[in-house]
């Protein structure tokens, strides 16, 4: 393995480290009102990282198969969490694929984020595992396949979630 897949392993894992304890610690009751903007932090960090992946060249592994693992843990606990905290705000609509699908699609910004997590730790396993190619290839493909889409999504969701708790309020000040 080259030294350049071997540092941007290192700094996808650490990414996904760093996502992975924020989300937890959020669902946990930490950032108290600030989880919106805490959340949407969390959810660019991370989009970096995916960014830097779909700029890489693709991860091909020898003999075109991924080694297996044990079942990855379970996040539910953070999901359903996340939704009390998130509460009326958890459910929103968004456009899954802007070229082939223009269809209104509803969603769920728990189920986002966790989504998200569900695919960088089972990245993180492989690399924990001494597997660092495994553990690129992994967060490549599933960055393209789903977890990209799910962090656009939440991302989005977030931004217009924080705008509006900003612009709102400016706008009811200015007309006091």
């Amino acid at each position: 393995m080259s030294d350049a897949w071997s540092a941007l392993a290192e700094r996808i894992a650490e990414h996904t480290e760093n996502y992975i304890d924020g989300l937890t610690r959020l669902a946990g009751g930490e950032g108290g009102d600030a989880i919106l903007p805490l959340l949407l932090v969390e959810v660019a960090q991370v989009s970096s990282a995916g960014a830097q992946l779909g700029a890489s060249q693709d991860v091909i592994l020898s003999g075109n198969w991924e080694p297996h693992l044990s079942e990855d843990p379970d996040v539910d606990a953070v999901r359903t969490a996340l939704a009390e905290r998130l509460g009326p705000v958890d459910d929103y609509a968004e456009v899954f694929d802007p070229y082939k699908d223009t269809s209104v699609t509803p969603y769920r910004l728990s189920d986002d984020l966790t989504a998200v997590a569900a695919d960088l730790i089972h990245g993180l396993r492989h690399y924990r595992a001494g597997r660092p190619l495994e553990a690129l290839w992994w967060w490549q493909y599933s960055y393209f396949n789903t977890w990209g889409n799910h962090a656009g999504a939440a991302m989005r969701a977030l931004q217009a979630l924080v705008a509006h708790t900003r612009l709102d309020v400016a706008e009811e000040r200015t007309m006091v």
